[in-house]
């Protein structure tokens, strides 16, 4: 173990003190309390696996989940069936067809978001839902299957303290402006570009 003199020890009190009492200053100066959007988006990994992770913490607070994938549903992710073992605290709904270069069906892909969304604003009514997790959303809304400013107007006429999580690469520009938080995903280096393939308990 690294040997500390006590003039250093102090010194790291006296640095901690001070900002400690800087923290909890800045901690008590937040006093709203509201429901958020959050959105995650960006080229790099990670955004619905932080909004599972969200889905988890809502949970383990006693709030129920609602989940709606947009594009997803040929794939059988992992966090479904880990998810419905908290039972009908968890509502989830696959909308999704896969891909839009899978389907090659612009109808069929429009017709899919659409149905999506109306359950997403069916889950956004149930007041028992505390965390709305619409995966894949900006994916729909990139290639316009749905009303953007629609979209908008009715997440941000949802009742207050409903939390909703975003997620999808090239979120839309109103979309950023509309969330209370937004994070983009920086892709630095990724396993596929070595010829690793989508493996179960990473990718799905």
């Amino acid at each position: 173990m690294k040997e500390i003199d006590q003039q250093e020890a102090e010194r790291h009190q006296r640095k901690m003190a001070n900002r400690k009492a800087v923290q909890d200053a800045e901690v008590a100066e937040k006093t709203i309390e509201k429901g958020l959007i959050i959105v995650n988006t960006g080229p790099g990994k990670g955004k619905s696996t932080a909004a599972f992770g969200l889905a988890l913490r809502m949970l383990g607070n006693g709030r129920r989940v609602g989940v709606v994938q947009f594009i997803k549903g040929a794939w059988e992710t992992g966090e479904r069936p880990a998810l419905e073992l908290f039972g009908d605290r968890v509502e989830w709904h696959t909308m999704g067809e896969g891909f839009t270069w899978e389907t090659q069906d612009l109808k069929r892909d429009v017709a899919a978001a659409e149905r999506a969304w109306a359950k997403a604003e069916e889950l956004m009514a149930d007041p028992t839902i505390g965390l709305l997790l619409l995966d894949e959303l900006n994916i729909a809304l990139r290639y316009d299957y749905l009303d953007l400013d629609a979209v908008i107007a009715s997440l941000k006429a949802r009742r207050e303290d409903l939390h909703v999580v975003i997620t999808g690469r090239n979120a839309k520009p109103a979309l950023i402006e509309a969330a209370d938080t937004v994070t983009e995903m920086t892709l630095v280096k990724h396993h596929f570009k070595a010829g690793v393939k989508a493996q179960s308990g990473i990718e799905f």
